[in-house]
């Protein structure tokens, strides 16, 4: 009888709603992750060992930025919140503290034996509350086949490149494409240009702010017409297919192109195949400085999320400093910890971190942020695209392309109730 009552409790216990004795699933809605290699390592071999520790299944359910969002406002309006942790860049934490769909992380217990970096915790803190954990840190960086430094312009060294001296241009970066493709008969810079790539950050986040010390707010100024038409000189040198090309790793593995710029997770396959075929340096300086975009993903919990113990287990879990250094074996996103640092071993990987350290240290720089544009942050990125598409390759002049996205690209701020950048 002791037992049957025993039995008949613990039954009880979970019809209770807001119970959390191990939740048998929980829910990771993730923007990040989401190409089938990384989703399928992070199943694997990372969530895998958080299902044998704990017993709790996670449901990594990728997503779109737009879906993202608009399931998480979906579930806060109808009040049947039903995912349990989420996984996105700051700038989407910041849209969801401003709609106040975001637990306050403040109370959480400690995450022992980690030390995140600085810069990392206090861009956690958003409109009062901690939104989220840091998780992953990227950036975008020039890979280099160490065969292109024979062909270096004149006043330029491998040190200039690989410390970001004033002497790494964008103008010597169009000197060195032309000695290349003198030298190689062929086009030798790539970029990801396609659909799938990001090409549309190299534009917003590195050649603006190095043209203008800005993103947006100076889209059709004069130093930004000055940019485009170093695009449309620099276009004669970058490799025709790169507007097929949705990542890096494979043309500098193939040799289809000696330079290449990329998202680090996007690079990292070419830097561990082949660690001592490449360099990484920061990006070029151009005449306000060096932009470079700082990619931070951080976990967060909904506002009246299901099993929040549980998915405290989970954020405790993937920020470990040995899971981080797991996910940057596999994923070339790097750690948001100190103590992870040391756990890193493979040489191409130790290749792609020194130069984003690099980069980080290199004078001049203007570090930039991806704007928090809700779910027009689509249509922000296409207007990058289309003015490369309208200006480069169709030859249209940027007096009058600008003008006409700019209205466009202000618009979407303000529908997004943020600040231009």
């Amino acid at each position: 009888m002791k037992r049957f009552i025993s039995l008949l409790l613990v039954s009880l216990l979970f019809l209770i709603p807001g119970t959390t004795i191990g939740a048998e699933k929980l829910i990771l809605l993730s923007t990040q992750f989401n190409p089938v290699d990384e989703l399928q390592y992070i199943n694997e071999k990372v969530l895998a060992g958080f299902t044998k520790e704990t017993g709790i299944n996670v449901d990594f359910v990728p997503a779109n930025y737009a879906d993202f969002v608009n399931r998480l406002l979906a579930e806060a309006k109808t009040g049947k919140v039903v995912t349990n942790t989420i996984a996105e860049l700051h700038g989407g934490f910041d849209y969801l503290a401003s709609e106040n769909v975001l637990e306050d992380l403040t109370n959480m217990p400690k995450l022992p034996k980690r030390t995140f970096l600085k810069t990392f915790a206090n861009y956690s803190k958003i409109r009062g509350i901690t939104a989220y954990v840091p998780w992953t840190q990227a950036t975008f960086v020039v890979a280099i086949n160490k065969e292109a430094l024979k062909y270096l312009p004149a006043g330029l060294t491998q040190e200039d490149i690989l410390n970001g001296s004033i002497k790494w241009s964008y103008n010597a970066l169009l000197r060195w494409a032309e000695n290349l493709k003198k030298a190689k008969g062929a086009p030798m810079l790539g970029f990801p240009i396609a659909p799938g790539g990001l090409f549309h950050r190299f534009l917003h986040g590195y050649m603006y702010p190095s043209y203008t010390k800005t993103q947006a707010k100076a889209f059709a100024s004069q130093d930004a017409i000055s940019l485009w038409k170093y695009l449309v000189k620099l276009n004669d040198y970058v490799h025709p297919a790169s507007t097929t090309w949705s990542n890096m790793s494979e043309p500098l593995l193939k040799g289809e192109v000696l330079i290449g710029w990329d998202h680090t997770a996007r690079l990292a396959s070419a830097l561990k195949t082949k660690p001592n075929d490449f360099v990484v340096a920061p990006a070029p300086v151009g005449p306000k400085g060096r932009g470079y975009i700082l990619v931070i993903a951080g976990l967060g919990i909904p506002k009246n999320a299901p099993n929040r113990e549980d998915s405290w287990k989970l954020i405790e879990y993937l920020t470990r400093p040995s899971t981080q250094a797991l996910i940057l074996q596999g994923t070339g996103f790097f750690p948001t910890v100190k103590e992870a640092s040391g756990e890193v071993t493979d040489p191409g990987l130790q290749v792609l971190s020194s130069g984003v350290t690099r980069q980080a240290s290199a004078s001049f720089g203007i570090p930039t942020l991806i704007p928090s544009l809700g779910g027009l942050g689509g249509e922000f990125n296409n207007i990058y695209r289309m003015a490369y598409e309208r200006i480069v390759l169709r030859k249209e002049a940027p007096e009058k392309v600008l003008p006409e996205l700019g209205k466009r690209l202000e618009e979407i701020f303000k529908e997004a109730n943020a600040p231009l950048q």
